[in-house]
């Protein structure tokens, strides 16, 4: 390797570099990922950055080399002022420990006890849309996926509480890659810091109410959580962890299922082959947890989806350790930005890309075994979203008693093109006519 080249690629202008183009072209990463390969060098949000692309590139990041990098470092201030101290921007032991503590929150038991309450509030859903008929999804769905995150998160009912919560979040989200970083009340980032400051003091509240009468929502297992050496969660930081777990347990679920929702009604052969998949399972009995585990075509679309239309394109790191790839040098102290979604598009893995075919999921096709890291739309590695399997559960839910006793059809008139920032969505949200089978 040559000690000291640099990967290609450009800084662009002065001071600003590429970050317009990286926040406003879509194709950003992908134009110069076959200009220049796995690896090339930009400038973005103010830092000399190295994009790294496709499998390989994906593993030495989130698997194999993981101590060259950190999440804090990486990711831009707005995020650390937004999202604090928690999960998301930990390092080291101190993540490990955190995740630790979290980790029988959202899975096993406690992910079992939290199946009917999220099948009672998306009952309660599809009795409204029914009655509304026609609706645009992506407000439905945020709203729906905010009441099961809250109420089994934080033990709040559904009602103006939570609706005012929601808000609140879409506000702090909306500040995330906000360009003026000026934390004025008229700019959107000083919008999004007095949302996150009422998010705080509502959370502090819930916090001290389940210190004193703990219930089976997640929080109260985060105050009773304990590790190997009997230390648990300080209340400051069950309260940040509670911001992370509310913003990523609604917004990723949102931009997955209005996808799924969409697709199918693109595909009437997908939908009828998961809907007869599903009257299947309904001829059994009703929708249980077991009934979850066999659902494979299922799977095979929400996997298509998660690939099509990741609701996340990629993550910052901090490079805290020199490394070298493909015969480069990234130096200390430059950002790196992972792409999933080129990763996602790659034909040498994904026959014909920007199809969307649960098929290539088959058995017989598996085109994500070929390397591993090819489908990493919950991220990969040790660090892989912690609430995968909360996601997947909700997801299944929803689309199981949709595909079971609902028909939609997508309205006219309206632009479905994928807007990616903040999170992924079609850009008029998805309006539809909903009605029973």
């Amino acid at each position: 390797m040559k000690t000291n080249q640099i990967p290609p690629g450009s800084f662009g202008l002065p001071v600003l570099g590429e970050t317009l183009s990286f926040v406003f072209d879509r194709d950003f990463a992908k134009k110069r990922y076959r200009q220049y390969g796995p690896i090339f060098k930009t400038h973005l949000l103010g830092r000399p950055t190295v994009v790294m692309v496709g499998p390989e590139a994906l593993e030495f990041v989130l698997s194999s080399h993981i101590e060259n990098f950190s999440w804090r470092e990486g990711w831009p201030d707005n995020f650390k002022t937004l999202l604090g101290e928690s999960l998301f921007l930990q390092d080291g032991e101190e993540h490990r420990r955190n995740r630790r503590l979290m980790m029988p929150a959202l899975h096993g038991p406690a992910l079992a006890n939290y199946f009917s309450t999220m099948e009672d509030i998306t009952r309660g859903y599809l009795q409204k849309w029914e009655k509304k008929q026609e609706f645009t999804w992506l407000q439905e769905f945020k709203q729906l996926t905010f009441d099961i995150a809250s109420q089994l998160l934080l033990g709040t009912r559904p009602g103006p509480e939570c609706v005012r919560l929601s808000q609140l979040f879409t506000t702090l989200t909306n500040g995330l890659f906000a360009i003026n970083p000026l934390p004025l009340p008229f700019t959107t980032f000083g919008k999004a810091i007095a949302a996150r400051n009422q998010i705080l003091e509502h959370l502090t509240q819930v916090v001290r109410e389940r210190q004193q009468n703990p219930t089976q929502d997640t929080i109260s297992l985060l105050i009773k959580a304990k590790d190997e050496d009997g230390n648990s969660l300080s209340e400051k930081e069950i309260i940040a962890q509670a911001v992370l777990l509310l913003f990523a347990g609604h917004e990723t679920t949102t931009s997955m299922l209005t996808w799924l929702c969409t697709e199918l009604a693109r595909h009437p052969e997908v939908l009828e082959k998961a809907r007869v998949e599903q009257l299947q399972l309904a001829s059994k009995g009703d929708l249980d947890l077991e009934q979850l585990g066999k659902m494979p075509y299922l799977e095979q679309v929400l996997w298509e989806v998660e690939r099509l239309y990741q609701p996340v394109a990629g993550g910052f790191r901090g490079v805290i350790k020199d490394f070298g790839f493909n015969g480069y040098h990234v130096p200390t102290g430059w950002q790196l930005y992972y792409s999933i979604g080129v990763t996602h598009q790659i034909e040498e893995i994904y026959s014909e890309p920007e199809l969307f075919d649960p098929d290539r999921f088959s058995p017989q096709r598996q085109e994500h075994k070929k390397y591993p890291f090819s489908l990493v739309g919950f991220g990969g590695g040790p660090r892989i979203c912690i609430g995968i399997a909360f996601a997947k559960m909700e997801m299944k839910i929803v689309a199981a008693h949709l595909l079971r006793s609902y028909h939609w059809e997508i309205l006219p008139n309206q632009s479905l093109e994928v807007v990616a920032i903040p999170t992924n969505r079609p850009k008029d949200g998805l309006q539809v006519r909903f009605q029973p089978r």
